[in-house]
């Protein structure tokens, strides 16, 4: 999907312990380290809040939210990563750490997602 010059992925997030999952459309954040996804979506597949982190917002403020870890599969590619768990009809954002563990850049030209080697130099 392409919305003025965003970039858009379907992601599937599941829970390491039963594999109970959920499917949605993520928005592509460079910008964000962190995973984000709203917290009753995670809830419902029973994803534990492990502890609380700081992050920085674009503005400069910092706030505290709940993290997570599930498995984050997209196109066809499944790592585990950190998920913060945000409000209740937050957008969902797709950060880099995600992207880079599974081997994605953003092709800012085309608004997709292109796959690379990941480079262990």
């Amino acid at each position: 999907m392409i919305a003025v010059g965003l970039v858009y992925s379907n992601v599937e997030v599941a829970n390491f312990k039963n594999d109970d999952s959920f499917s949605m459309s993520f928005l592509v954040d460079t910008g964000s380290t962190d995973t984000v996804i709203p917290s009753d979506k995670l809830e419902q597949i029973g994803i534990e809040r492990k502890r609380k982190r700081d992050y920085e917002l674009a503005d400069g403020t910092i706030v505290s939210y709940d993290v997570g870890a599930a498995w984050v599969r997209l196109e066809g590619e499944e790592v585990s990563a950190n998920v913060v768990f945000g409000a209740k009809g937050t957008e969902p954002l797709l950060g880099v750490t995600v992207l880079q563990s599974a081997g994605f850049v953003v092709d800012p030209v085309n608004h997709v997602l292109k796959k690379i080697a990941i480079p262990l130099k």
